[in-house]
């Protein structure tokens, strides 16, 4: 037993054989300011070296038996790690077979000394609570309401239609549900989290927070403020207040006094999967915490994500049903062709074609495309095969009708490309962009604004005077009053890309789209039918969810069970998956397969009730493998420490 006080450290590195606490000797010279959850430097045996770290707890003593080292210094006195960010942070690396320090690394952004003091010296007391909050309308009277304070998990479909604030702005109607409930969990002096993709949506439910709580009360957060901004932010979240804080994936850490709800919009959006070490979505993170903390949860959407069917149909959260049924005029249209060649050009049907017309003489028409550019992808002009590039084999695409292809990949120039194929040298192109289709339909309607909207040229809003809006899925402006009519083109290319969510996806970019439309304005899905297309028609999202669930549980694909992939050098991928044999069926693995650099990998698959132990399994195996010794060989370069890593709910595989 090591006497005196005794700080235990969590030392921020990525090695798994540090992610553990570590004793330290608290200083006489610190012993006045030192304080859980304070960031600090502490000494480390391996070369002499100074490393970071978190104070988790302080101890009157340690049952170390040896000498303890002492802290090196405090990096600020001001207590950032917040017991329950703490304890979030260690069940999600546990249940990732990540770090805890990866985790704090995402959730806690570097340090500003001159914004920590300016927070130090603002003494501004916080505005007032709101007082009798409006009801949660469109729902089961009273519904969401319980929900809220009994702490529930929920989840709700979203009214699809853009509404107008008492400011004269417009938004989705989903944010205004969301701003509701997190007025009613303000009003009762709680705080509350809401999580959204980017910065499109926080713009819309800041909009309609904003006349409904006072501004000292709410914070926002995400990855385009300036750095010094969002430090400031996360100190004013961590003080004894209540308040709402809007962010992306990273806000679901932030800290919270009396936490009384976390809210996710569109928890299916890509943007919600976090592609940082260890890879936990938000979803999953808002999960864990919700059951940490007793907060309510709530899952909003214009679609159901299959994982979200999976937790309703084990009861771990429940549907509240709308009061009445709301839908788009969705109409499905085959993919005949037009008789204008102008609609031929611009890849439209006719009747969606005869209805655009006439929508556009009296307000905006959204037009839908799947890629932004010119011509996203390139072929030989005589044989048809991709145009692909001559250094490193990534696929050719036109930024311009007159400038030169370049890669996709590299971004080299191709313009002395020649196929490998037939020797051809001109390319043409196999699929059209949004510059492409403004272009084409700024021919058709040439007295018409063609407004273009995609990642390269992002517009937020457009008013409500006739115009074209062509817009790649995701960076549809929302248009005063909603759209006249809107066109969703290249369908079945959209559900042509490689992945196990490519349908659900579709699903969710298509209602979206379908979301910001005006009453009883017409909805064209052009060239896609079946069972989505029946989805998207009724507005039965929940059915299509169900099903795509059943079709899944079937096949053992995620989420009906957690998935890990695992990659590695031969000798350490064998062990790994040797030491999962204890688990027998609740486990199966798929390859191991070859990649680059010597490495394999193997995908596996477990069932919920599995998956701790093989989390468990895994991360003994990653510190073994990080810890071997190795023998340096003389008159070779010392190789460098293999390493074994682990990613579960993979995006690449599910």
């Amino acid at each position: 037993m090591s006497g005196g006080p005794v700080a235990r450290v969590l030392v921020d590195s990525p090695l798994p054989q540090l992610d553990q606490l570590f004793d330290y000797v608290v200083p006489a010279r610190l012993s006045a300011v030192v304080r859980a959850g304070q960031r600090v430097r502490v000494p480390l045996r391996s070369g002499g070296r100074i490393a970071q770290g978190w104070i988790v707890e302080l101890a009157e003593s340690s049952e170390y038996g040896g000498r303890l080292a002492e802290l090196d210094d405090i990096v600020s006195e001001v207590p950032m790690l917040d017991d329950d960010v703490w304890r979030l942070a260690r069940r999600l690396a546990d249940r990732a077979a990540g770090t805890a320090s990866d985790i704090l690394r995402l959730a806690i952004p570097s340090r500003y000394v001159r914004a920590e003091k300016a927070w130090l010296a603002d003494m501004t007391p916080p505005g007032p609570l709101p007082v009798e909050p409006p009801p949660i309308a469109g729902y089961d009277e009273g519904a969401v309401e319980r929900g809220l304070r009994d702490g529930e998990r929920m989840t709700l479909a979203a009214l699809p239609q853009p509404v107008r604030l008492d400011s004269g702005a417009w938004v989705g109607a989903w944010a205004v549900t969301l701003a509701d409930a997190a007025v009613r969990t303000l009003a009762d002096d709680r705080s509350a989290i809401l999580v959204v993709p980017d910065y499109r949506d926080q713009d819309q439910i800041e909009a309609a927070l904003a006349e409904r709580v006072d501004p000292s009360r709410l914070i926002r957060t995400d990855a385009r403020q300036p750095g010094a901004e969002r430090y400031r932010g996360l100190l004013r979240a961590g003080e004894p207040v209540a308040r709402v804080i809007v962010g992306n994936r990273s806000a679901v850490y932030a800290p919270a006094h009396r936490l009384g709800l976390i809210g996710l919009w569109d928890d299916g959006d890509a943007l919600q999967a976090e592609p940082l070490a260890p890879g936990v979505h938000a979803r999953d993170a808002a999960l864990v915490r919700q059951e940490q903390s007793g907060a309510a949860l709530l899952f909003l959407g214009h679609t159901r994500s299959v994982d979200v069917q999976r937790l309703v149909e084990i009861g771990w959260v429940h549907a509240v049903p709308r009061a009445r049924a709301v839908r788009p005029h969705v109409v499905i249209t085959e993919n005949q062709a037009a008789a204008d060649e102008r609609a031929r050009a611009a890849r439209i049907p006719s009747t969606a074609w005869t209805a655009a017309a006439e929508a556009v003489r009296i307000g905006p028409v959204l037009v839908q495309v799947s890629q932004p550019g010119y011509a996203p992808s390139l072929v030989c002009e005589t044989c048809r095969e991709p145009g692909s590039c001559t250094t490193c084999g990534g696929a050719l695409a036109s930024p311009t009708a007159t400038g030169a292809p370049h890669c996709r990949l590299c971004g080299r120039s191709a313009a002395d490309w020649h196929c490998a194929n037939c020797d051809g040298t001109r390319l043409r192109g196999a699929t059209v962009g949004s510059a492409r289709t403004a272009e084409d339909l700024g021919r058709a309607f040439p007295a018409v604004r063609i407004v273009r909207s995609d990642g390269e040229h992002p517009v937020l809003t457009v008013d409500a005077t006739p115009q074209l809006v062509v817009a790649t899925r995701g960076a549809e402006p929302i248009a005063e009053g909603g759209y006249r009519a809107v066109l969703l083109l290249d369908g079945e290319r959209m559900l042509l890309r490689e992945s196990l969510r490519v349908a659900e996806d579709c699903l969710r970019w298509w209602s979206n789209a379908a979301a910001l439309a005006a009453p009883a304005a017409p909805v064209f899905l052009v060239g896609v039918g079946g069972a989505i297309g029946t989805a998207l028609a009724t507005w039965r999202h929940d059915r299509w969810a169900s099903a795509e669930l059943a079709a899944r549980r079937e096949l053992r694909f995620p989420p009906a069970v957690r998935v890990a992939t695992v990659r590695a050098r031969r000798e350490h991928l064998e062990h790994a998956l040797t030491a999962l044999d204890e688990l027998g069926t609740a486990v199966d693995v798929l390859g191991p397969v070859p990649e680059d650099a010597g490495l394999e990998r193997a995908i596996v698959r477990a069932d919920y009730a599995a998956a701790t132990r093989v989390a468990e399994i895994l991360k003994a195996e990653q510190i073994r493998v990080a810890t071997e010794r190795r023998r340096p060989v003389a008159g070779q370069p010392v190789r460098k420490a293999p390493t074994l890593r682990v990613r579960f709910d993979d995006p690449e595989v599910s």
